[in-house]
């Protein structure tokens, strides 16, 4: 008997909430007026996204007045920095809705976080013959290191399948689901369809079996508000690069219990309280997980970027996007030929598809000879396009500097290519 929940209803409105003005919000992104991009669209934000000069100038303010190392100096300069630093630690706790601001480690992107969660915690936690789920929407930075770590250790691998319209299978997880289940890695929001998995159950159902749950958020911080508190997950990662901060900077929340109980991953400064050729004990978290001198100045576009989006509204975002997408996808369906995957009932801003007779590369190089950016292939997610039979997509993703001109011009930019290959 099926003991998993209904799906909850978790899609943002599609009305535009007349408080966001995204013509208001291009005019924050300069590089939108350079002439690269100036009058196209730029559709690629899930793979980056573009930075607003309250960032750039948060950046350049940290070099150009606020710069010192930190947690080691005792004069001035390096008590702002360091108190700088520290803020922003407490500005991504507050995004995240953590307990506590030792349970926020950064780090270099997302990636880097889940490959510390493998080493720190799976090597310690995780054995010979157990089991970590997957799923098949997983970008690659949430497989392979999985991978590795099971190959470390004699684990195995047990992936969760999608249907064809992009959602997970429940009655699959809840059968893979075992005494033997020692950790679940989900991803918040599937970078190759936008499919929303219903994290917050899974959590529940991994929880009941004993198991630790990483959720991958890379894109669904930058779409959805996040409380991991509510969501109950043990660990969860996002990069700053996606949510409008500066590249090279990244968020690892775990649990302040399993950050205590893990090993450090890396040696250096500042992770230890004391270095002898005897024995060294080590900092507690999150000193102990950030060895040598961290990306000063990412720390503080990040929380530039946080102030941003919450100064917009993230409701006000999502609802925008969404809107977007939907009226985007309208407009394909009705485009004899184009084949969209990915058609999950919730959904982030994200729509692929394929055009019939034409490569995705193909695509992507005529569209950008149109004027939109968008991209092209399998997008580190090849268990996905795996499960369609295809070499990849195209994948237009939507942000919140994105406008209907930039739906028409994706159209457009579709009609040509429909008039090269017919």
């Amino acid at each position: 008997m099926n003991t998993f929940a209904p799906l909850a209803a978790a899609r943002p409105s599609s009305v535009f909430v007349p408080a966001f003005d995204a013509e208001a919000a291009r005019r924050d992104f300069p590089i939108l007026a350079t002439p690269v991009i100036h009058g196209r669209a730029f559709l690629d934000s899930a793979a980056s996204a573009q930075k607003p000069m309250q960032v750039i100038d948060a950046v350049r303010r940290c070099y150009e007045a606020e710069y010192a190392n930190i947690h080691r100096g005792v004069y001035e300069l390096s008590a702002l920095a360091t108190k700088n630093f520290e803020v922003a630690r407490d500005k991504v706790r507050t995004f995240l809705n953590a307990r506590e601001s030792s349970e926020i480690i950064f780090v270099r992107g997302g990636t880097e976080g889940v490959n510390l969660v493998a080493y720190a915690y799976g090597d310690k936690f995780i054995g010979e013959g157990d089991e970590i789920i997957l799923t098949y929407l997983e970008h690659h930075s949430n497989i392979v290191p999985w991978q590795l770590l099971a190959e470390r250790v004699g684990a195995k691998i047990r992936p969760v399948p999608i249907d064809d319209a992009g959602e997970l299978i429940m009655e699959e997880y809840e059968r893979l689901l075992g005494p033997r289940t020692k950790l679940v890695a989900v991803t918040h929001a599937s970078n190759a369809l936008g499919t929303l998995p219903p994290v917050k159950q899974m959590i529940e159902m991994a929880h009941a079996q004993g198991a630790v749950v990483l959720i991958d958020g890379a894109q669904g911080a930058p779409h959805l508000k996040v409380d991991v508190q509510d969501l109950d997950c043990d660990f969860y990662v996002f990069s700053g690069h996606k949510v409008y901060g500066p590249s090279g900077i990244g968020v690892l929340y775990g649990k302040k219990a399993h950050l205590l109980a893990m090993p450090p991953w890396q040696g250096g400064g500042d992770m230890i309280e004391t270095v002898s050729f005897e024995k060294t004990t080590f900092a507690p978290p999150p000193n102990k997980f950030e060895a040598g001198t961290p990306h000063i100045s990412g720390a503080t576009g990040l929380a530039a970027a946080i102030d941003y989006v919450t100064g917009l509204g993230l409701e006000n975002i999502a609802a925008h996007e969404h809107s977007l997408l939907e009226e985007a996808t309208a407009r394909m369906r009705q485009i004899p030929g184009v084949r969209i995957y990915g058609e999950a009932k919730n959904k982030a801003a994200i729509l692929s598809f394929m055009i019939d007779g034409a490569h995705p590369h193909d695509v992507g190089t005529i569209f950008d000879h149109h004027g939109v950016a968008v991209r092209a292939g399998h997008h580190c997610a090849q268990p996905v396009m795996e499960r369609y039979g295809i070499p990849g997509t195209v994948r237009a993703s939507f942000a919140l500097y994105n406008t209907r001109h930039d739906v028409n011009l994706l159209i457009e930019a579709v009609d040509k290519v429909k008039e090269i290959f017919k």
